[in-house]
């Protein structure tokens, strides 16, 4: 398929390749498709789509939602169940601290890596090597500041594979959370963590509806989800009072959101917004940004 589409040919391969389903208003939403089938077609890359309304179920658009993308750091929402989950289990508390280090086990050959301080999005844990953090303290690093670091010591401490039936547990099987981070001999191989936006968007309905777990876990996730430090896709153009409980992701010609979207009138959306071969990051990061001001213009 060719990355960059004329309108004509996304318009049928819309309604061919790409699952939708009727809004109350199905006027208004021909509109919104209209839009955002221009905006992808300007925008040089490849993308997915998966809006929810938590209000009324049958209210959705999902585009090229099971295509497979390259999770980036989107997986970490996954991780940060799996962690609520083992603590509810007493496995563990979140108030008790792990050894803050730098060394790494590859799922290839279980060899040794370690992370370069310069490839994350956090610096201070890397300060403070051989110091203690509680697991909480981790979890929260992970998620708001999207510590590369903090993430690779909480999978080691869950094992990636007790995501994965989690995530199974949940009837999210598309999603892979395979490794760590950084982890060379895994990417070389194409063992690489993947989500589809179809498979994200059920994790945080599920998180939104306080469907796994209890209600209790569920309100701390979205609250650390609400600290996002990162708010340059699905928040940046909506209104201040709008909030977003999301987890990001990116590396080169990635860039992802993903999300619940609170209203100031008690409405509530899933939002998940990925891509991937951009030509253009910013460009591709502005037409994110700008679909999720037309999905939330559509859905206020």
């Amino acid at each position: 398929m060719k990355k960059y589409l004329s309108v004509k040919y996304l318009a049928s391969f819309f309604f061919l390749h790409i699952l939708t389903s009727c809004s109350q208003n199905p006027n208004k939403m021909d509109e919104l498709k209209v839009q955002i089938l221009q905006k992808l077609n300007a925008t040089k890359g490849e993308f997915a789509i998966a809006y929810k309304s938590l209000d009324n179920p049958a209210d959705t658009l999902f585009i090229n939602a099971d295509a497979n993308f390259h999770a980036a750091s989107t997986m970490k929402t996954a991780v940060m169940l799996e962690v609520f989950k083992q603590a509810k289990e007493g496995k563990f508390s979140l108030a008790d601290s792990l050894l803050l280090k730098n060394e790494f086990r590859s799922i290839v050959d279980s060899s040794s890596y370690s992370l370069e301080v310069g490839d994350d999005s956090e610096e201070v844990l890397y300060s403070s090597l051989g110091q203690k953090r509680t697991i909480y303290q981790l979890v929260y690093e992970m998620m708001t500041v999207s510590s590369n670091l903090a993430t690779n010591i909480l999978i080691e401490l869950v094992d990636a594979k007790n995501v994965m039936q989690t995530l199974k547990s949940l009837n999210i099987n598309q999603m892979q959370v395979l490794r760590g981070v950084e982890d060379s001999k895994a990417f070389e191989k194409g063992l690489n963590n993947t989500v589809t936006a179809t498979d994200l968007a059920l994790l945080f309905e599920k998180i939104a509806q306080n469907e796994v777990l209890t209600s209790k876990e569920c309100e701390e996730m979205r609250k650390i989800l609400l600290d996002q430090k990162f708010n340059d896709i699905i928040p940046a153009m909506l209104p201040r009072e709008v909030k977003v409980a999301h987890k990001t992701g990116n590396i080169t010609g990635v860039h992802h959101d993903s999300g619940i979207v609170y209203l100031p009138n008690g409405k509530k959306y899933i939002l998940i917004l990925l891509s991937k071969k951009l030509e253009n990051f910013e460009e591709g990061t502005k037409a994110l940004a700008e679909i999720s001001k037309m999905i939330y213009e559509y859905a206020k």
